[in-house]
């Protein structure tokens, strides 16, 4: 879903930055929350699965608009195209910073963990969190966006202050998707 908004550029608190500052952050959630609950391997395979699906989901679209459409008007179809092809830039930016910035998440939120004792929650959802979203936010940005954007390092400082807020702001999303339950 985020690679479909992320070519959008928004306006957050009078900072441009990609549509899918709305969606994304919750993948680093998700795969906290698998870390926590199933562990790392689980975590990493989630990883892989993701971008299997992503590659998937652009295979699969490509080769359905190859298909005649039956419709009279090819406005359907012209607006699927515009949606698919935000280019090749767009989706190694997407498909490279996800595969980057998970994988330190999942490592970082381990040792975390480890180093901790597996106490402070908090600690290790945000501290893997905010360190792997740097990553991906410079990855992503310099790479969709470089050349298009006026002043690329004011986005790169946007989203990524968006990402620490919704990153903080996930925190008792955290805590409650990883209670342990009593019987």
């Amino acid at each position: 879903m985020s690679n479909l908004f992320g070519g959008k550029l928004i306006s957050v608190l009078n900072f441009t930055v990609a549509g899918a500052i709305i969606t994304y952050p919750l993948t680093f959630l998700t795969t906290d929350i698998i870390g926590e609950i199933w562990g790392k391997k689980e975590a990493n395979n989630c990883v892989k699965i993701g971008v299997i699906i992503q590659i998937g989901f652009l295979i699969l679209g490509y080769l359905s608009l190859k298909i005649p459409s039956l419709q009279q008007t090819s406005y359907l179809q012209e607006c699927l195209v515009t949606v698919l092809n935000q280019g090749t830039r767009l989706t190694a930016a997407s498909l490279g910073a996800f595969v980057v910035s998970q994988t330190m998440d999942v490592i970082s939120f381990h040792w975390l963990k480890d180093k901790t004792r597996g106490k402070h929650k908090w600690l290790r959802n945000n501290a893997s969190t905010m360190s792997s979203q740097l990553l991906d936010t410079l990855i992503f940005v310099f790479i969709a966006f470089y050349g298009v954007v006026d002043n690329i390092w004011l986005m790169v400082l946007a989203q990524y202050l968006v990402k620490l807020i919704l990153a903080v702001l996930d925190t008792p999303f955290f805590y409650f998707f990883t209670r342990k339950k009593e019987y």
